[in-house]
């Protein structure tokens, strides 16, 4: 019988549930025996192994976060720790290994892949910054709780004049605060792909408070060159210049958490099933993800040499929108 393991690593993302739902019904359903590694790859290098059945899964498509937990496991960049986790598959008979999680989680499978160990990939980001993919789990959900927040914090800009900057998720990825902006109508959108000054923006919104603007949404990413805390001090620090008063709103943590959307449990549960029919076909160092309307896969080291970039055509939109 072929042994399968699967674990969820990294960020949480809102849908990892309904994948690994998927998997692991698929995989019953298939034949296989299916087990579950809690907190990821420091589960998997501790040899913290549990079968899971169809009814261990049972009732979470629906659930945020991750049944099996995560971490971020720095371990497994070193040579040691990656023979650990080598020698803790081998320990307990796994066959193949599925990892749902971002870019260092397929960093991760990618280089147990390269030392001889069957994984496939499942991409879940709600950073969306993975290549082989259009749209990993989760994104769809962390947009939509950022886009409320920030229809709810225009409506106090409005009411008091002021201006907000609102930061999102995004180290090193603006997919989330470019999108967020665009779909919230924000004024200006701040990213780690486009160089900015925060003078410059000063002057922008400076222009618009001149064209009778009363208030104004300015969407930060965490990892764009001034983050929301330098932009507003900055501002602080220039009063004779701002236009607005301003206030930093941070949405943080809470873009991960809650209930997965309806696109996200269907994405979901379409790439953990495909993941197990990639089992089944014996293609294994493939990442498991969504491109151009259909479930795809793409090899891991494409994946992982491969840089993904914000579509320019929504780039050039939101700048020619914000008007």
């Amino acid at each position: 019988m072929i042994r399968l393991a699967v674990l969820t690593s990294g960020g949480d993302a809102p849908g990892m549930n309904a994948a690994l739902r998927a998997v692991v019904r698929m995989a019953r359903a298939t034949g296989y025996e299916i087990v579950g590694i809690p907190h990821g790859f420091t589960g998997l290098m501790a040899g913290e192994y549990r079968t899971l059945s169809a009814r261990d899964v049972g009732g979470i498509i629906g659930l945020g976060g991750t049944l099996l937990g995560t971490t971020r496991c720095v371990a497994l960049k070193t040579t040691p720790g990656l023979q650990a986790a080598v020698a803790s598959l081998k320990q307990h008979a796994i066959n193949g290994l599925i990892v749902i999680g971002g870019n260092g989680s397929q960093a991760g499978a990618y280089a147990l892949s390269r030392l001889g160990v069957p994984v496939i990939g499942i991409a879940s980001t709600i950073d969306n910054d993975l290549s082989g993919t259009d749209i990993s789990i989760g994104v769809t959900t962390a947009l939509d709780v950022a886009v409320e927040a920030i229809d709810r914090l225009r409506v106090t800009a409005a009411s008091l004049r002021r201006a907000f900057l609102v930061e999102v998720m995004g180290n090193r990825c603006g997919y989330l605060a470019l999108m967020a902006g665009l779909a919230s109508g924000a004024e200006a959108i701040m990213l780690p792909e486009v160089k900015f000054s925060p003078e410059a923006l000063m002057h922008q919104l400076h222009r618009f408070y001149d064209q009778g603007r009363t208030h104004a949404i300015v969407v930060v990413a965490e990892g764009a060159a001034h983050n929301a805390d330098q932009i507003d001090q900055f501002f602080t620090s220039h009063p004779g210049l701002a236009s607005f008063d301003t206030r930093v709103t941070k949405l943080g943590h809470i873009q991960r958490g809650g209930a997965p959307g309806v696109f996200d449990r269907i994405l979901a549960t379409r790439l953990g099933a495909a993941a197990i029919e990639q089992v089944t076909l014996g293609r294994w160092g493939h990442l498991v993800g969504y491109l151009n309307g259909d479930i795809t896969t793409t090899d891991l080291k494409i994946v992982n040499t491969s840089e993904k970039r914000l579509p320019s055509d929504v780039l050039h939109l939101a700048n020619a929108l914000a008007c």
